[in-house]
């Protein structure tokens, strides 16, 4: 699934700056484009239209927004995690005529699921007017889709038109956000807010067509996953899980929110926590166009050779060109993560001065950042892990980091509001510790992993 990258890579291989500019920038939106697309819309958004009189209107289009963004995430984190393997697989066997349908079934699951989940909360459970209901459920459905898509998106090879895809739809929201805000009030926000998306999902949708030009077979067959790799799947849950618990739990703060409708949430935590995750986009765009695909060179070697029955001293050294590209990588990112996050940290006063950001939210900010520093190694361990197969070690590093995000998180309620921040910051160093130890203990006798371990026909 490595696929863009080469070609961003190559871009960033050109003899001029442009091509560097062009290839990271084209990375960032690829691998963190529905996040950057919320920020930045709602921090547009806001920025233009906030004023004293609808201001409620905001609170609750960015209340709606958050939510569906937690639980569509929650509710799609397997299916993302199984769908990707089978369409992985499905690339390596150069058999990818199934993507298509795979996509549809997808899309019809999770609609399904929204249609259980966000319907009666949005229909039944909260106080809202008429039409920020539907809206609200149509958000919901737009983000799960986009998800599905996104599985997609490192196997396009035409990569200007997916950041064209990501500028088309937030320059959509912002101005049908602005445009209908004032006759409409949040109906009106989440409306434009929701056209946005909408582009994104149908070119997006229309480009991986485009990409895989075949009919609807077998649409649903990609579910026998599930059974196979049920662990992978229980992943995907637990980790979604664990990346929103310490933002649940904050809501249970004695200094929480709740709004009219009945939903509740922590905004000085919230808003910190997302700013925070901001400082994680560049180690994401380099990790895909320099280090995934260096890695992914060295990884299909190993095992190319191995089939082609290659020498012990061959696949030896192999291996250890494996590891040293890993450690060498790694230490690219954490000197890379380190500098952004001592620097987050050093301009915090003056960044949030700038932005208009409540004082009282830097130290959750200084502890978002350092926290993101660790969380982002853990997701570069994770999808180590998950190249060589070892779904028992990741299901085990993802509960690790929901246990004491959540016992950490609850802990800190009781200390007081200086100590919020801490669950996050303990959970990513802990399990990166766990995911990282088990790693290497792994690596180092890979060979024995690939001949014997994984040796289908040794019981």
């Amino acid at each position: 699934m490595a696929g863009i990258g080469f070609t961003l890579r190559r871009l960033t291989q050109r003899d001029d700056l442009l091509g560097v500019f062009e290839g990271y920038g084209h990375s960032v939106l690829i691998s963190a484009g529905p996040w950057l697309f919320t920020v930045f819309a709602i921090g547009g958004i806001t920025a233009v239209a906030a004023t004293p009189e609808n201001l409620h209107a905001l609170n609750s289009f960015r209340i709606v927004v958050i939510y569906n963004f937690a639980f569509s995430l929650v509710f799609s984190g397997s299916l993302i995690l199984v769908a990707t393997r089978y369409l992985a697989d499905r690339i390596y066997l150069r058999n990818v005529e199934e993507g298509p349908g795979m996509l549809l079934a997808s899309y019809a699951i999770l609609f399904v699921i929204g249609a259980l989940t966000a319907g009666p909360f949005y229909g039944f459970w909260v106080e809202l007017a008429p039409g920020l209901r539907v809206a609200a459920i149509a958000n919901y459905q737009l983000v799960s889709g986009i998800w599905v898509a996104s599985v997609f998106l490192t196997t396009l090879k035409d990569f200007n038109s997916v950041t064209g895809t990501f500028a088309l739809g937030m320059a959509t929201a912002f101005g049908a956000s602005i445009a209908l805000e004032g006759p409409l009030g949040a109906t009106g926000v989440m409306i434009g807010f929701n056209c946005g998306l909408g582009v994104i999902l149908f070119v997006l949708t229309a480009r991986i067509f485009a990409e895989y030009p075949y009919g609807v077979v077998r649409p649903f067959a990609f579910l026998g996953y599930f059974k196979r790799y049920w662990d992978l799947a229980l992943s995907g849950l637990v980790y979604n899980l664990a990346v929103w618990a310490d933002k649940w739990v904050m809501w249970f703060s004695p200094e929480r929110e709740e709004l009219p409708s009945g939903m509740i949430s922590f905004p000085d935590y919230d808003s910190a926590m997302f700013l925070a995750y901001l400082t994680i986009v560049p180690a994401l765009a380099v990790f895909m166009v320099a280090i995934e695909t260096r890695f992914f060179e060295r990884y299909q070697a190993f095992y190319r050779d191995i089939q082609k029955h290659a020498t012990l001293d061959r696949i030896r050294e192999n291996h250890r060109e494996l590891i040293a590209t890993l450690l060498d990588s790694s230490r690219s990112v954490v000197v890379l993560q380190i500098c952004i996050c001592v620097t987050a940290i050093l301009v915090s006063p003056y960044l949030f001065e700038r932005l208009g950001v409540p004082i009282s939210q830097i130290g959750i900010f200084r502890l978002g950042v350092l926290g993101a520093m660790f969380h982002v190694l853990l997701l570069f361990v994770s999808i180590v892990l998950a190249y060589f197969d070892l779904r028992k070690i990741l299901l085990l590093a993802h509960s690790v980091f929901l246990v004491v995000s959540v016992g950490v998180s609850m802990l800190t309620l009781e200390w007081g509001f200086a100590w919020y921040g801490y669950g996050y910051v303990a959970a990513s160093i802990v399990a990166l510790t766990v995911a990282y130890g088990l790693l290497a203990r792994e690596l180092a006798r890979l060979p024995y992993l690939a001949f014997v371990k994984s040796n289908a026909s040794i019981p």
